[in-house]
């Protein structure tokens, strides 16, 4: 898909009034993506994996769920679906804080701006998916049939 097709739908979108300009996601993204890394070299310098294998592997699976978001959203246009998965990034986000804060506390502390930032894009997703007559998810439940059948 191209950019002008993702900018397409994007901007077709019925969104929340708390929605940020665009020029503002990659300044955040980018800010974010540093303070992660460097988070996460404050914990691999204590042991690496050998020694801090779960910190590293939560943070490990964070990412990858941050990297499933996108394509879910703006690739394949599937907002609760995308709901769903930001919910389970948010909370991979805490544990991974959680597990960081012991071996090194300023990792923990880097990480915060990006759940918060986290915590606004799951706000701009849901209002995104209840406003603009998204159906994955909830189609059995829209059409009057269970979810079993």
């Amino acid at each position: 898909m191209g950019t002008s097709c993702y900018a397409d739908w994007y901007r077709s979108l019925n969104k929340p009034p708390w929605t940020p300009p665009g020029w503002v996601f990659p300044i955040m993204w980018t800010t974010l993506y540093i303070l992660m890394g460097v988070s996460s070299w404050l914990v691999w310098k204590e042991g690496g994996f050998a020694v801090q294998g779960y910190p590293l592997g939560a943070y490990i699976f964070q990412l990858v769920l941050n990297f499933c978001w996108t394509p879910l959203f703006f690739g394949l246009h599937r907002t609760g679906y995308a709901l769903v998965e930001i919910v389970i990034l948010w909370l991979a986000i805490a544990v991974t804080i959680y597990l960081f804060l012991p071996v090194n506390p300023i990792a923990a502390y880097l990480l915060v701006p990006y759940i918060a930032w986290v915590t606004v894009a799951t706000s701009l997703n849901w209002y995104i998916w209840m406003y603009n007559g998204s159906s994955d998810v909830t189609q059995p439940l829209q059409s009057g049939r269970s979810a079993y059948d």
